[in-house]
């Protein structure tokens, strides 16, 4: 298939293919077009964002099943094989021989691609080791003057996580002030916001700026501003504080705009709201999170973004469910039902 054809045909399934290299098209296009195709026969549409609870079971399946079926002995070894350099030609030799793309995508709607991230993120043991300790602290300043912002090197040498690193260097660079926010802070934050936001829509769509609306203010649906931004190039511009304040900064700035000053999760109508969303989230019967209509749920709840009451959930399951992380979407919902609900009633 040549490379137009693979982009014409790909494009009934991935609307940002425009977006997508040449050298990524002619990989999907082997990887992925005969799968999307079926599941278009079966009624089924390719999917994007966060995994289901029932993707990562099948992700897990189809890991464990490809491992049983070429003798490899690790998770680990066959998602990042290159950290086992004197096994490397043999595990690359059985992938090859026995469809690894096809195996490890077998039966979830996505693009091959991020189910492999996906997987990796599952079964790299890097991922979950805790807090840093002062002397790993210092071995990643250390290894940050010698190799960069290498993180793919780094997190190597400190068997940490790519991202894990990245973020942390961030942190511990920074000249933290835990004080309140200056006016002048603030400033720096929001023209910060303004100036990445720009760059992002005009690589999104180049046609619809022009040089004289360079220096205009930005009109985008508030569901852009909500969007992930790059919180370590904003927390270089801001300067004064790291990326995760900058973050929790521009969330408490939008709820207070877009909600017109309300005192919203606060008193009276604090708890009004969470009652409101426990009892919607109840009516969906959802089974997971990504089967909810957040849209539709902002909206009946108080017209809010869809991303600020996915925070709001989020808060609330925390701080309200013992042992959350261990339990189920719906179990997390039956117990704030169940539990929480009353609990609330009572005290508005």
């Amino acid at each position: 298939i040549d490379l137009d054809t693979a982009r014409q045909e790909l494009e009934e399934f991935i609307p940002h293919v425009k977006n997508i290299s040449d050298s990524s098209i002619k990989k999907m296009a082997g990887r992925d077009l005969t799968r999307f195709k079926e599941f278009k026969k079966q009624g089924i549409a390719v999917k994007f964002g966060r995994f289901t609870q029932k993707e990562n079971k099948q992700i897990q399946k189809n890991v464990e099943e490809f491992l049983s079926l070429t003798g490899i002995d690790s998770a680990e070894k066959l998602l990042f094989t290159s950290r086992y350099p004197e096994d490397k030609d043999t595990i690359n030799r059985l992938k090859a021989k026995h469809q690894f793309c096809e195996k490890i995508s077998a039966g979830i709607p996505r693009p091959w691609r991020l189910i492999y991230y996906r997987a990796r993120k599952m079964f790299d043991p890097n991922n979950y080791k805790g807090r840093y300790t002062k002397e790993e602290k210092e071995k990643l300043k250390m290894y940050q003057a010698l190799h960069g912002n290498n993180w793919k090197k780094i997190s190597e040498l400190m068997s940490r996580s790519n991202l894990s690193v990245a973020m942390k260097y961030s942190e511990i660079k920074s000249p933290i002030n835990y004080g309140a926010w200056t006016k002048e802070e603030t400033q720096r934050l929001m023209n910060a916001v303004k100036e990445v936001l720009r760059k992002k829509l005009k690589t999104e769509d180049p046609s619809s700026f022009s040089v004289e609306e360079s220096n205009t203010d930005l009109w985008v649906g508030r569901e852009q501003l909500y969007q992930t931004l790059p919180w370590t190039e904003i927390e270089t511009k801001v300067g004064s504080r790291y990326w995760r304040q900058c973050k929790q900064k521009w969330n408490s700035i939008l709820t207070s705009k877009l909600t017109r000053g309300q005192h919203l999760y606060k008193e009276i109508n604090g708890l009004q709201a969470k009652i409101d969303l426990i009892k919607r989230l109840y009516e969906t019967k959802a089974e997971d999170a990504n089967e909810v209509n957040w849209d539709e749920l902002s909206n009946a709840i108080g017209d809010f973004p869809r991303a600020y009451v996915m925070s709001r959930f989020y808060k609330l399951k925390v701080t309200s469910v013992p042992l959350w992380k261990s339990k189920t979407f719906s179990e997390i919902i039956d117990y704030l039902y169940e539990k929480k609900l009353p609990e609330l009633e009572e005290k508005l």
